[in-house]
């Protein structure tokens, strides 16, 4: 079956508009937090052993993956069908709006990283009634999206070393929420699932 507009479309393009938006959102609030005096970045601050591990190599993934990404763009490293292609630019964009939908439910309260010493508050509101990590889950999307678009195996291994760090990320998060929130927590955790869904 052929798929005529499928196959027209400039993907080297397109792939740079997922990761240009998801990192415009990123930046833009950093930036507009750090106007309000907050620092934003958290990652790698002083913290117990296995937390500062969990960071140091989530931002080492994070980083990481944008290089690899944009190489397998320059290159035109891609073994996957176009209509393929053209699925993981949807999921891409989606993984682009649920991590901008989640940022600005998250308020002043989003963080990269676990907080040392900031006090923030739980958000249950907005996206956070159906996730409890969305942007996370933006992430997550935002790297399936492109993988699809540009597979090859150095992607491949970038993108699932980067999800599986932004797991062990939320799995971190999930104790400090516990210790900071307690009872509020535990029972919001109740009720929205890890990455989507409500019971």
């Amino acid at each position: 079956m052929k798929y005529p507009i499928e196959e027209n479309l400039p993907y080297a393009w397109l792939a740079i508009i997922v990761i240009a938006v998801f990192y415009a959102i990123y930046f833009a609030k950093m930036i507009s937090q750090k106007r309000h005096g907050i620092q934003t970045h958290q990652i790698g601050r002083v913290k117990e052993k296995s937390v500062h591990r969990v960071e140091v190599l989530m931002s080492i993934a994070t980083l990481a993956a944008p290089v690899i990404q944009i190489m397998s763009i320059i290159f035109g490293w891609n073994h996957m069908p176009v209509n393929a292609r053209f699925t993981g630019f949807c999921i891409g964009m989606l993984g682009d709006l649920i991590f901008l939908i989640s940022v600005l439910c998250m308020k002043d309260s989003w963080r990269a990283g676990i907080p040392d010493k900031d006090k923030t508050k739980l958000i249950t509101a907005g996206i956070y009634r159906y996730s409890r990590n969305p942007a996370f889950l933006g992430f997550d999307f935002m790297y399936i999206g492109l993988l699809l678009m540009y597979f090859n195996l150095s992607m491949l291994v970038v993108s699932a070393f980067a999800i599986i760090m932004l797991h062990m990320q939320i799995l971190q998060e999930k104790h400090f929420l516990i210790d900071t929130f307690g009872e509020e927590y535990m029972e919001y955790k109740k009720h929205v699932f890890r990455y989507l869904g409500r019971r």
